[in-house]
Formats: C-alpha cells, sequence, structure tokens
C-alpha cells in the first residue's frame, strides 16, 4: 500500500537537503546550499534579544506585527514608490511560506500556472500541492533571456496564474524593464493574477531590480513577495511578507492561516528595525557580493568551465559538460569524493516534461558564492588540485 499521498509523488526531500548533508557527511565544501557564512546586522539581532526578553514570545497577530507592516509599507514607498495600507501587507514564515499561501489562495485544481524554468523546487511542489498545471516557459543559456514569444503562447484559456522570479534563482538573470513590460502586457490582456518572488531584490550587481508591481495596470493584479533572510543575511530567521491588492492579499492570508497563523514573534520587530534602519548594509553586500562573484566565475573559468555570470543572487550557473559525466546529478554526486566540494545539479530546476526545457539543464551545475572569501579559494583550490573528469 503506498503510504503518502499522491500530492506528494515526486517532490520528497529537496535537493539542498541531499546535497547539504552531503557535504557534512564527506568534510567537503559547501558551495551548494544558498546560505551567507555571516550574520546580518548586530543591531538587527540585538532587537531580537530585546524582543525576546521584553516579553514578545506569544502568538503575535496573524496578519503580522504593527511594526513589521508598517515597515514593509515604508520600504516599498521609499525604493519603488508604493504606496500601501496595512491590510494590503501579510507576514509570513519566511517567502517560501508566502509562495506557497499564494498558491494555495489563489489557484484552484486544473488551474494552470505559468513559471519560469529553472524554477526554485518550491515552486513545482506547492503548484502541485495546489492541483495546478505546471506551463513552463523556458530560460536558455547562454544568456537566459525572457522568451517573450514562449511566455505569450503558454498562455491558454486555462491559464490562472503566473509565478514569476526575479532576481531569479538559479541563473541569476535580472529581468528587463522590456521583458516587464512584455510580462505585463500579457497578463493585463489575458487578465491574469502576477505573483512575485523578490527575495533577491537587494542583491543585484549589474542591473537594477523593477518590481512588475511598479508597472501601469500591475499593481491591482501582483501579489509581491519577498522576505529578511536574503537581504539582511539571516535566513535562519525565516520572516517573509506578501503585499499587494487588499483582496489578493486576503487570499494569500486565508490560506497562511492554515499553514502557521503566525510565527517569529520576537523576530518580526526586529526585522521592522532592519527594514527601518539598515540599507546601507544591503548596499555593502550588494557590492561585496558582486566581488565575490568575480572572484567565483574567475576560478571556474580557468578550470576549463563555461561560466554563465550572474546579474543578481548568490548563484553562478556553468556547463560541466567538458568533463564527460552524464549529467550535472552525476557530477555533482561524484564531486564530494573527487575534490571535496559540493553543488547542486541544475537539472532538478528543469520539467522533464516535453513541453519543458527537457535537457536545457542536463550538464549546468548551480554553484553558491555567498560565503566567505577564504571557503571560495579553498574550494576552488581543491577544484583545481582535482582530476573531475568521468572515471
Amino acid at each position: 500500500m503506498r503510504k503518502h499521498a499522491q500530492r506528494l509523488t515526486g517532490v520528497g526531500s529537496t535537493i539542498f537537503a541531499e546535497m547539504s548533508a552531503l557535504a557534512v557527511r564527506t568534510g567537503s565544501v559547501n558551495l551548494g546550499q544558498g546560505f551567507p557564512d555571516e550574520d546580518g546586522p548586530a543591531e538587527v539581532i540585538e532587537a531580537a534579544v530585546a524582543a525576546l526578553r521584553g516579553g514578545r514570545n506569544q502568538y503575535p497577530p496573524g496578519h503580522g506585527t504593527p511594526e513589521l507592516l508598517d515597515a514593509v509599507i515604508a520600504h516599498q514607498r521609499r525604493h519603488y514608490g508604493l504606496e500601501l495600507e496595512r491590510d494590503q501587507v501579510v507576514a509570513t514564515t519566511g517567502a517560501t511560506e508566502a509562495i506557497a499561501a499564494a498558491l494555495l489562495g489563489l489557484v484552484d485544481p486544473g488551474d494552470e500556472v505559468i513559471v519560469l524554468e529553472p524554477f526554485y523546487d518550491s515552486y513545482v511542489a506547492m503548484i502541485q500541492f495546489a492541483g495546478g498545471v505546471r506551463r513552463p516557459v523556458t530560460l536558455r543559456a547562454p544568456d537566459f533571456r525572457l522568451d517573450t514569444d514562449a511566455l505569450a503562447a503558454a498562455v491558454s484559456d486555462r491559464t490562472k496564474l503566473i509565478l514569476l522570479n526575479t532576481p531569479h534563482n538559479p541563473t541569476g538573470t535580472v529581468l528587463t524593464r522590456a521583458e516587464l513590460e512584455a510580462v505585463a502586457a500579457v497578463a493585463i490582456e489575458r487578465d491574469l493574477v502576477v505573483v512575485t518572488d523578490e527575495v533577491y531584490e537587494h542583491l543585484t550587481f549589474d542591473q537594477e531590480h523593477v518590481p512588475l508591481a511598479t508597472l501601469p495596470g500591475m499593481f491591482e493584479r501582483t501579489v509581491t513577495i519577498s522576505s529578511a533572510g536574503k537581504t539582511f543575511s539571516l535566513t535562519g530567521w525565516k520572516v517573509g511578507w506578501a503585499s499587494g491588492p487588499a483582496d489578493l492579499v486576503a487570499a494569500v492570508e486565508g490560506a497562511k492561516n492554515w499553514l502557521s497563523y503566525s510565527s517569529g514573534a520576537p523576530l518580526q520587530p526586529a526585522v521592522a528595525v532592519a527594514l527601518d534602519d539598515h540599507d546601507a548594509f544591503h548596499e555593502a553586500l550588494a557590492k561585496d557580493l558582486g566581488e565575490r562573484r568575480d572572484r567565483l566565475c574567475s576560478g571556474l573559468e580557468a578550470l576549463g568551465l563555461r561560466v554563465y555570470r550572474p546579474s543578481g543572487t548568490y548563484f553562478v550557473t556553468t556547463d560541466v559538460s567538458v568533463f564527460g559525466h552524464p549529467d550535472g546529478r552525476a557530477f555533482c554526486t561524484a564531486l564530494p569524493g573527487l575534490a571535496g566540494v559540493v553543488a547542486i545539479p541544475s537539472q532538478v530546476f528543469y520539467d522533464a516534461a516535453p513541453d519543458g526545457g527537457g535537457d536545457e539543464g542536463r550538464h549546468l551545475v548551480r554553484w553558491a558564492f555567498c560565503k566567505q572569501r577564504e571557503v571560495i579559494d579553498e574550494g576552488l583550490r581543491r577544484l583545481g588540485a582535482a582530476d573531475l573528469r568521468a572515471g
């Protein structure tokens, strides 16, 4: 007898858990999972400590603490000129829950969801949990730009929602204003809702991030998601938020109420401090990450890999076909034994369906540069000293 529910078929443990466990088991340098080696602002951490000691340890409001809601409102106004009210923001347990709640709250069984491929793996799971039908639009090497004709062609009478990720994980692509205008044109013409995952909004290097909700006619049909994890190097806090028109936010909160109801009571006011007072942190972080990106990219190029240099996020993608392994997963599985390094096979972020990217990601591997320079250097040293060819 099958023990698990059908909705779990094909969406077991994540590749990140698998490869990070492999890194621990083998003592490898973990250039796979995207978590930084250094904590966020000390004042923000102290604000959390003060909240813990100040009695902020019981259930916070399910909608979010007033400080966090107001800080998100101020952030959106200051950075993007968006005007929000409190009923247009909801706090979530990280962006992951916001994405889950948005899909569960907005997608009915049979509704089609357009998603950029390669896609972060939680998208696949949550579309499946909601009973939706995934329709990938593939970003193809070498530039991983959005094919706007393919986007328009992917829309059918059953399409309900576009799930957009920019800056994009895993490719590091930051969608241009022209690309976003094409998305907006499709969404408006076909009356679609758009959910945007913008967790890397402040971590761009060569190109400005433009929120889709700032384009004409898009605020009223867009749910914008972000979090403190990437912006302030506090990934373990799992404090995120969704914002947008009140009716769409209510749908997100309606689902979120039955997932966690509320979370992070002492962390939410601390994240408010981060949003209100620490723009300088993420501005410096973006500059620093750009330098680390270049450090890792140059080292990987020196190994003979084809490197696709990203414009944002924590990640760089390479083509490892030169080493002769059957695919990226085989390469990444062998890598700890060959070199004592862990990376992530990008093929797990692609759809195997005929209308998906197929072999597009077969030999692509994602590496994380959100690590201390000495960690990056040690990973590159190990790779350079190893024979990475298939046996």
